[in-house]
């Protein structure tokens, strides 16, 4: 039986309007949270939940893909599959990748069970440069889940840092019962045997949710950062921030956010080489489990983004740099929009920078995948009565909006960052507020641009057409 390379599957899914061209995914098949995200030896390896049968959940893998820049990537060989009887046999879920005295290793969490109820910690190491990894002959490290839990099923997504005491450190996402969600926060001196210390924080699960998953916890600045993805009572995810002061292991928050109003999801940070804090998340998909079957793939990853903290301890984010994709510029500047102004541009896949002047009142954006009739689009728009940034999707099949609370300062200009990339639409307003949204149209678009506003100053526009990063 001969199998399709990497290569040869993302060919047969290239015409797909809906599939990114530069955002990171796999060459088919279902893929979610990102794992083992880091930076070895100057190349950067990332490996992520991958189902390599279907494009619907289960069959949990670690995909594999290494790069230079963070912008072209390469597919790599499976990096972790599920041992039959092992720790791991129903599937190899979320964790991270660190450098142990020169040796790369994985903690992640395993499963067993049919609905995946028993959840352990796990080690694997690699001794070509990433490439194939073995497993810890005495996997599991950890499997006791602190008993204030009062639950055995939630304990995952380990988290691991080595701080200037020697020790490692871990969070792990778990939740106590009635309660909500918890980090439970161990320490090792070899990765292998942990002490459980405390609780890093716990939420209500009326707030914060049910229970909480994939923490990232790190220091940024002179403040320490913790992010957490949670799961609501009502079936929404999300993920929500922490900054605060951690010392003697005990972590204060003094302010909290939300990372991203949309459906990004289950994000991974990590350090490189230039001390900066990178983080990449999962791009949920909002269309139906028949629709990704019919497609056959399902899952995107952010652009990767640069985090730092302003005055106000807020998180903001910079997406990296993305020259060697972009193609033809335009550039506008200096006009007043009142209504919908379309531009002479088009294209499926574009970065936007737009900068507006401060307004008091009405609406100022811009309008991306119109049609000629004028009936489909998505509208960004940031509506200044309301202080609030919205995403907004018309067409004949729906209306729907999406809002995220932008409040700017007195004489502040608006800054918005968008890049639309096939169903893809991430937005970032004034490098601190996020939301990422997927669009599908039903209908052939001319993906027309138009500026959009009432009285609406703009002072400069600049759209790139981004080429493939596949090509």
């Amino acid at each position: 039986m001969v199998t399709a390379t990497p290569a040869d599957l993302r060919k047969r899914l290239a015409a797909d309007p809906h599939r990114p061209r530069f955002h990171f995914l796999p060459p088919a098949n279902w893929m979610n949270d990102p794992n083992g995200f880091i930076q070895w030896r100057g190349q950067w390896h990332l490996f992520y939940q991958h189902n390599p049968f279907g494009p619907l959940w289960g069959n949990m893998h670690w995909g594999h893909a290494v790069s230079n820049d963070l912008v072209y990537w390469s597919d790599l060989p499976m990096g972790l599959a599920p041992t039959p009887g092992g720790p791991d046999e129903s599937g190899c879920f979320s964790g991270c990748a660190v450098d142990n005295g020169g040796v790369p290793t994985f903690i992640y969490t395993a499963t067993r069970g049919a609905h995946h109820e028993i959840q352990t910690q796990c080690l694997a190491t690699s001794e070509d440069g990433l490439r194939t990894w073995q497993k810890y002959a005495q996997n599991p490290v950890l499997s006791e889940v602190p008993p204030e839990a009062k639950q055995t099923r939630d304990f995952r997504d380990p988290f691991v840092w080595r701080e200037s005491d020697g020790w490692w450190y871990m969070v792990l996402g778990s939740r106590i019962q009635d309660v909500g969600g918890v980090i439970f926060l161990y320490r090792s001196q070899d990765l292998i045997r942990w002490e459980y210390l405390h609780p890093l924080l716990t939420g209500d699960i009326q707030q914060t949710g049910v229970g909480w998953e994939c923490p990232n916890f790190f220091k940024l600045d002179d403040r320490w950062v913790l992010i957490i993805s949670i799961y609501t009572l009502d079936g929404i995810n999300k993920v929500i921030y922490y900054v605060g002061s951690y010392e003697n292991q005990r972590f204060t928050p003094i302010s909290e956010g939300i990372l991203d109003y949309g459906v990004l999801y289950a994000p991974l940070s990590t350090l490189d080489d230039q001390n900066r804090r990178v983080l990449i998340g999962w791009l949920r998909e909002t269309r139906s489990n028949e629709a990704m079957q019919a497609a056959g793939w399902s899952g995107v990853q952010s652009i990767p983004r640069v985090l730092t903290l302003d005055a106000q301890n807020r998180l903001c984010m910079t997406p990296i740099k993305l020259d060697a994709i972009r193609g033809t510029k335009h550039h506008f500047e200096g006009r007043v929009v009142d209504g919908h102004f379309p531009l002479d541009v088009r294209g499926s896949a574009l970065d936007v920078e737009a900068v507006f002047e401060p307004q008091t009142s009405g609406q100022c954006g811009i309008a991306l995948a119109c049609s000629a009739d004028g009936r489909q689009r998505l509208e960004v728009v940031y509506d200044a009565d309301t202080q609030q940034l919205r995403v907004r999707e018309v067409s004949p099949a729906i209306q729907q909006e999406q809002a995220a609370p932008h409040m700017l300062e007195p004489q502040e200009r608006l800054h918005l960052r968008i890049l639309l990339d096939g169903s893809v639409v991430e937005i970032i307003a004034n490098e601190r507020t996020s939301l990422t949204y997927r669009i599908y149209p039903t209908q052939a678009a001319d993906n027309g641009v138009q500026l959009i506003g009432k009285q609406a100053r703009l002072h400069s526009l600049d759209i790139w057409e981004m080429v493939s990063i596949w090509d």
